[in-house]
């Protein structure tokens, strides 16, 4: 099942993606206002049931009628876990660390697929940063590494896309992380139960089609059940909270020279099983 949030020149929505076209959940399921809200009353199964229960009869929109928002507009939490990838922890020269490296980020830094990312004006130095990300689906608190993925609603594609002298202001990573629409998350959420292995999931990341990234996620450091266990062991983790699991190495600020992303650029983000995210980039004005 694909889920994804966007919006009409009416109103916000979301729905699930059924033969091509959105068949949309939220007029037709009080309660279920944002995939947020339906995660925490529903749940998947229960998404699924309304989506087959719908299909057949419900109005559906075409992709190209909509803009896409991130597939988790009003997250409560977003977690970033950082040099997640041997290869980029050693491009940036840090030590291995005993636990995973966690950063946040606002709802506001991110878009949806297809709308402009915005480098600010206060810098030229916008990094591209592909990941996979987790959705959470079912809450809780201190949860096992043995039941982390029931935890998982489904995953998406991410572009953690980052400021680099102002992340290098100081030890902290959040002034470079948030920005605002400097982010991208979509184009929509796959749930687990359509993909047989995540770890078989492999990652590129595309500028202008260009190759600059590429990795299994076998290659994590910390494993994504390690991830979720370890973010729960200090808060605790909601239906609609998203978990970005790091980048690959080849980060544009490592090369020589470096590669930042500038306006008229397109960035790409794709996880075979999963899709495409494409934004183009834009200046802010």
């Amino acid at each position: 099942m694909k889920l994804l949030s966007y919006r009409t020149p009416a109103r916000w929505s979301w729905g699930a993606l059924v033969d091509g076209e959105i068949v949309d959940l939220a007029t037709t399921n009080p309660g279920w206002g944002t995939l947020a809200l339906a995660l925490a009353e529903a749940g998947t199964d229960g998404i699924a049931r309304a989506v087959t229960a719908l299909a057949g009869t419900a109005p559906r929109l075409a992709l190209d009628s909509v803009e896409f928002l991130p597939v988790v507009p009003d997250p409560a939490k977003i977690l970033c876990v950082g040099l997640n990838f041997e290869k980029h922890r050693i491009e940036t020269g840090r030590e291995r660390t005993e636990h995973p490296v966690i950063f946040t980020r606002f709802p506001d830094t991110f878009v949806g697929h297809r709308t402009p990312l915005v480098r600010p004006a206060e810098s030229e130095c916008f990094d591209f940063e592909g990941e996979l990300a987790l959705v959470i689906g079912r809450g809780g608190r201190r949860i096992a590494q043995d039941n982390a993925l029931d935890h998982i609603a489904g995953v998406t594609c991410l572009n953690d896309g980052s400021v680099r002298d102002f992340q290098s202001h100081t030890h902290q990573f959040t002034a470079g992380k948030n920005f605002p629409a400097t982010g991208a998350m979509g184009p929509w959420l796959v749930t687990l139960d359509e993909i047989a292995e995540l770890t078989a999931l492999e990652l590129t990341t595309r500028l202008n089609g260009v190759e600059v990234q590429r990795a299994p996620l076998s290659d994590l450091t910390y494993s994504i059940p390690e991830i979720v266990a370890y973010c729960s062991s200090w808060t605790r983790l909601r239906p609609g909270d998203v978990i970005a699991t790091g980048t690959p190495g080849g980060i544009g600020a490592r090369r020589e020279p470096q590669l930042w992303m500038k306006p008229g650029d397109i960035c790409e983000v794709e996880v075979p099983g999963i899709g495409v995210l494409r934004n183009a980039i834009t200046a802010e004005t």
